[in-house]
């Protein structure tokens, strides 16, 4: 075991060895840096990857145990698990002295915020809230008393057009600069998940939902969408159900997804499905207009 105090490295193994028992303890909360971190191991990155392009990762470690974890992208935008107040600061003071300087934070609320907090203390930078989301995670699937007419159909090659149409209307839907195009996509947050539709009857898609592999013992539905003429007959409900089923099916111990804690609409839909609100996330961009680490 490591000494206490906090511990960077751009060594994907060296994290794991770290910290990777410590992300599967909570693998509901963890979803973001767990599904991360499986991209980067499926993509052989990490290991052998140094410099500022780089993924960057942490661990801090108080009387003997890991107690928190951290990822910084290539973006900048550190990912964060729960931190107090007092090891926001703590790692706050550790990268100023480094000399690093995020471009962001995303965690929790009370965590970014809290680092937010402790970042423009120490340097200056000010922070601009901007992405939010709300956690749920899978207590007992309720179906729908009564589903649409149709089926579900796993996507396959050939809807591979179809898919790269739904999510860049997806990303636009929820306010997310689109970047999501044929040539983009094996790069985004799209590519990796397996997708689901819901047929009508004589076989037309209506509805699709993705679902990240399972990792530490937890799978995220991401993204759930039906065109808007397509809205109001449950379809998403549906589709929804059935990637849950498959999700359950396929070990997963915790099935979690997020949602806009504005949408009235879909927060109700997830509620009835059985999904049970966990906990509120958020994120901050730096503006370094002040002192600099």
């Amino acid at each position: 075991m490591r000494p206490d105090g906090w511990h960077l490295t751009e060594d994907l193994d060296d994290f794991l060895a770290g910290a990777w028992d410590f992300l599967c303890s909570r693998p509901a909360v963890h979803t973001t840096p767990l599904t991360a971190v499986q991209k980067l191991r499926t993509q052989g990155a990490g290991a052998t990857a140094s410099g500022a392009g780089a993924t960057g990762f942490g661990w801090l470690v108080e009387d003997g145990e890991v107690r928190a974890a951290l990822l910084r992208p290539p973006t900048g935008r550190l990912t964060l698990t729960a931190l107090s107040p007092g090891q926001a600061d703590s790692l706050a003071t550790h990268l100023v002295g480094l000399g690093r300087r995020p471009s962001g934070v995303l965690s929790d609320d009370a965590t970014a915020t809290a680092f937010a907090g402790a970042w423009r203390r120490h340097t200056g930078a000010a922070p601009v809230r901007g992405w939010g989301a709300r956690l749920h995670r899978l207590g007992t699937l309720t179906p729908p008393p009564r589903p649409p007419a149709g089926g579900c159909r796993i996507a396959g090659e050939r809807d591979h057009e179809q898919l790269v149409r739904w999510c860049r209307e997806f990303a636009a839907d929820v306010g997310e600069v689109v970047t999501v195009d044929a040539g983009t996509w094996a790069g985004t947050r799209f590519a990796e998940k397996r997708y689901t539709f819901w047929e009508t009857p004589d076989g037309t898609p209506v509805s699709m939902a993705g679902a990240n592999p399972l990792v530490g013992g937890q799978v995220r539905i991401d993204p759930v969408y039906t065109p808007a003429p397509r809205r109001g007959h449950g379809y998403a409900a549906a589709v929804t159900v059935e990637v849950s089923r498959a999700a359950l099916a396929a070990g997963a111990t915790e099935v979690v997804l997020f949602t806009d804690p504005a949408n009235r609409t879909s927060n109700a839909l997830y509620r009835r499905l059985g999904y049970v609100p966990l906990a509120d996330f958020c994120a901050y961009d730096f503006t370094h207009a002040g002192r600099h680490p």
